[in-house]
């Protein structure tokens, strides 16, 4: 059968419409992290979270764990990964609410178990998982978890590929 050119156009837009429906659907298997898919989280903000949290490492965006997480780790921060990071119950109380509220969907936790460690998560090691061994034993990036050393932007919650840098 010949190509008939006169519905070439309707077969295009068709063509064009179904692919189109289509798209949002090739997202719909990602974690709900990243807001406008250039890496950038949107990070709500609380003073004393920042200043508390900030205080070690990086205030890491509430949504990268969900809201069991924040809770159980607020629990523990005297035990926080080897340190003690206890606060007042009122200081506590308060970044424990905004991490809840800010907090990611359940999809972590396919263990049962809340997952603690951001670098446990599936979608961090899934971002990450072009990193050679090396760049972790770099002393200036130390561990996966210091998002700073290669994330130029990660104090704004932008953790874009556009602003990397792999440290030397």
């Amino acid at each position: 059968m010949p190509f008939n050119y006169r519905n070439f156009p309707r077969v295009f837009a068709l063509v064009v419409l179904l692919m189109g429906s289509l798209l949002p659907l090739a997202h719909a298997e990602e974690d709900d992290y990243d807001d406008d898919g250039g890496g950038r989280f949107a990070v709500a903000s609380n003073a004393k979270w920042k200043t508390e949290c900030g205080a070690c490492h990086v205030a890491f965006p509430p949504r990268l764990l969900p809201a069991e997480s924040w809770r159980v780790m607020m629990s523990g921060l005297d035990k926080h990964f080897g340190t003690d990071a206890s606060l007042d119950a009122a200081t506590a109380r308060e970044i424990g609410t905004f991490l809840e509220k800010q907090s990611g969907g359940g999809k972590h936790a396919f263990s049962g178990k809340p997952v603690l460690r951001i670098t446990d998560t599936s979608w961090f090691k899934r971002e990450h998982d072009e990193v050679p061994a090396r760049v972790w034993k770099n002393p200036k990036v130390k561990t996966p978890a210091n998002c700073t050393a290669c994330h130029l932007q990660a104090e704004r919650g932008n953790y874009g590929e556009r602003n990397i840098r792999i440290p030397k």
